[in-house]
């Protein structure tokens, strides 16, 4: 699937734009279960296990930052990742054996939905290696407009960043590090079924939407089987006990089998501890440990 320079390309930036990671009809679909979703969250007062409330939802006017786990709550996302192009994507950049740590579905509200801070999903899940990336499916038209995925080219070969804040693991950067350079800044935009691939120790963030438009993107998680977890911030499975831990592991391989022996490189590793007040999303734990906003001034 992957040609040589898109694969030198990866090693070298650590991120990837792919074209047409679904077919029409499976855009289609995901868009639709989508749309159920959040329809679904009219009646949702709270944030929930399904989803993450953005300021100013309600019945008439449904405004969320995410959908959580969306494989988990409707079975075709988890079909679409197990067999279409992102697949074979997967494959070639993380071998045959790979499993799924969590999947996301970031609904950026129109008019102001919320940024993501500057970070490196590392600094939430270290594991024995780092062979893990994210995929990171549009289903709608992004632009510079809506708040798209912003990366820094080439930091996943660079140390793992301070993300702590205020005493607590806050799970964003401080923008005044020196190591965060803005001028190096890639902005990630794209039609409708295209794909961003970034390496878990990218640094990453995206602005807030400020567009009429939403900015829907699907975000699987994945690891190569050998690379074992660490510790993870808010990965349910580590609270599941060893009996459950291997069940849950037999569901969450995408392709090939699980592998019992863990691979073992020198990786940077700093443990996401202390736990902020409120863990319950990232943008839940990068606004209860004060983390400040790179973004503050846009």
């Amino acid at each position: 699937m992957l040609s040589d320079a898109q694969r030198a390309f990866y090693a070298e930036n650590g991120y990837l734009m792919i074209e047409n990671a679904v077919t029409p009809d499976q855009l289609d679909r995901l868009r639709a279960i989508t749309a159920r979703l959040i329809d679904a969250s009219r009646t949702v007062s709270e944030s929930n296990d399904v989803y993450d409330l953005d300021k100013g939802h309600g019945p008439d006017s449904p405004r969320l930052t995410r959908i959580k786990i969306p494989h988990k709550q409707d079975p075709y996302f988890w079909e679409v990742l197990r067999h279409s192009t992102m697949t074979q994507v997967l494959n070639d950049l993380l071998g045959p054996d790979t499993t799924i740590l969590t999947s996301k579905l970031n609904t950026k509200a129109p008019g102001g939905g919320r940024a993501v801070e500057w970070h490196q999903d590392w600094a939430f899940y270290p594991h024995t290696n780092d062979d893990l990336l994210a995929f990171g499916l549009m289903l709608e038209d992004v632009d510079e407009a809506n708040g798209p995925l912003m990366v820094i080219p080439g930091t996943h070969r660079g140390p793992v960043l301070d993300h702590t804040s205020n005493g607590v693991f806050a799970g964003a950067i401080n923008p005044d590090d020196p190591a965060f350079d803005r001028e190096k800044i890639v902005t990630l935009t794209g039609k409708a079924g295209s794909m961003t691939v970034h390496h878990a120790r990218l640094l990453h963030g995206s602005a807030p939407n400020r567009s009429d438009r939403a900015r829907m993107i699907l975000f699987y998680e994945c690891a190569s089987a050998d690379a074992w977890p660490i510790l993870g911030s808010n990965s349910y499975f580590h609270a599941l006990g060893q009996r459950k831990f291997w069940d849950d592991l037999q569901d969450r391989t995408i392709t090939g089998t699980p592998c019992l022996t863990p691979r073992l490189e020198q990786v940077p590793v700093t443990m996401p501890l202390p736990p902020a007040p409120d863990t319950g999303s990232i943008f839940r734990t990068q606004e209860s440990a004060g983390a400040r906003s790179a973004f503050a001034e846009d």
